[in-house]
């Protein structure tokens, strides 16, 4: 079967498992019994999963030379975006945020057969695919970050419309997705520990990538456009979890941290992967 017949069936799962959860989940009228995924939604979820697993794996890893490139790294890290939110969906209401996330990464399934990425010219060492592995983690839990940095802002806001409609005697002015967030409390504890988490990864990421550094060129640090964001991502997402410890950030201003690190992780790596690729066309 040709490879872009399996990256569109797994797009096309994607999209209906994503369509069908906005008609079904999304509308004003949507039944509150109906707010979870049920058993058959968990395990149909699973299956454009899995094959979009073994879609990575056999791309990336499954020649004789490694291959990667911005649009596997961007499907790499909306695959995990889809796990991670699987899995979250056991314990918390996620509703409002599973179709947006099952439509990003029918689009990740989809873009590795349009840009198949740059061969990997050498034998690859165990080294450097552990701090590939490590960079692509850090970089999905950052997005995972900003869906629920958004989803905060979202809850905040809404929050203070219904403290605003209660006074004046409007009613509830929450519906649909609206009103089954979870609390923001619970938001914002899943937020900063998905951002601890994703910053000790990124720290690993530098810290492996000095050690090939050292090996590959005889110096830890290389000052180029990679090193140069991806140093700046680090510290601007520990200005954030430090401003959340001493000054109690949260809502918008933990928001627009959020947004400047993750561009700056964007840059670092899927960034120059695109221009190489889609602009400048250097395999």
């Amino acid at each position: 079967m040709p490879d872009i017949v399996i990256h569109a069936a797994a797009s096309a799962a994607y999209a209906l498992l994503a369509w069908h959860l906005w008609r079904s989940r999304w509308r004003l009228d949507a039944a509150p019994a109906r707010a979870e995924l049920n058993v058959g939604e968990r395990l149909a979820i699973l299956a454009p999963l899995a094959l979009h697993a073994w879609l990575l794996a056999q791309g990336v890893f499954g020649g004789p030379q490694l291959r990667f490139g911005f649009a596997w790294a961007l499907s790499a890290m909306l695959w995990l975006a889809v796990l991670i939110y699987w899995v979250e969906s056991l314990f918390f209401s996620l509703m409002s945020m599973q179709p947006l996330v099952l439509g990003a990464a029918a689009l990740g399934a989809l873009l590795p057969a349009w840009f198949p990425g740059r061969l990997i010219a050498g034998t690859v060492s165990a080294d450097f695919k552990l701090h590939l592995a490590l960079a692509i983690v850090a970089y999905s839990v950052f997005t995972i970050a900003l869906l629920h940095a958004v989803l905060m802002a979202l809850a905040d806001r809404l929050l203070h419309r219904r403290s605003a409609a209660s006074d004046a005697l409007r009613g509830d002015p929450l519906h649909g997705p609206a009103a089954r967030l979870p609390p923001l409390l619970t938001i914002e504890r899943m937020f900063f520990r998905l951002v601890g988490t994703a910053f000790v990864l990124l720290t690993l990421v530098l810290a492996t990538g000095m050690t090939l550094s050292e090996a590959m060129f005889g110096r830890a640090v290389r000052f180029n456009h990679e090193t140069v964001f991806a140093v700046m991502a680090w510290l601007t997402f520990a200005v954030l979890l430090w401003g959340r410890l001493a000054r109690g950030w949260r809502g918008r201003t933990a928001l627009r941290w959020t947004v400047a690190g993750f561009v700056m992780v964007l840059l670092a790596n899927i960034g120059t992967a695109f221009v190489l690729e889609v602009l400048l066309h250097r395999g």
